[in-house]
């Protein structure tokens, strides 16, 4: 994004205000695989996050999310975590996107040109 977009659209969550928030009371935690930047007060406890895209909360993993609100005290970067073998990797909301899920016989899968029917539609005679 430009550095227009950046200054001055809401959007994107890093407007001047959260910059120079950010440069006079914020400290540097950590960041999370997707580019966020998470950041916490020096002497207060307010927490947030600068995305690295679009502000998206979806985009935020459990871990974090989990520091952010202060159900945990320790931020994931200082804590040892290794996943269990059902885990998945951390994905965020796709609704509204193409890659939204889309259950069999929906008519907005790309893929089905009839709807498959499991039942016997009644016709009048």
């Amino acid at each position: 994004m430009g550095i227009f977009t950046e200054l001055f659209a809401w959007w994107t969550g890093n407007t001047i205000g959260t910059r120079v928030y950010t440069w006079r009371k914020g400290v540097r935690v950590g960041d999370d695989g997707l580019g966020n930047v998470y950041y916490e007060e020096r002497s207060g406890p307010r927490r947030w996050v600068i995305y690295r895209t679009l502000a998206e909360p979806s985009q935020v993993p459990p871990a974090w999310h989990a520091w952010l609100h202060h159900t945990v005290d320790v931020p994931p970067v200082e804590e040892h975590h290794t996943p269990r073998p059902w885990e998945k990797a951390h994905r965020p909301n796709m609704t509204g996107t193409y890659e939204a899920y889309r259950p069999p016989g929906s008519t907005l899968r790309p893929d089905v040109r009839t709807p498959p029917l499991d039942y016997e539609p009644w016709q009048p005679e």
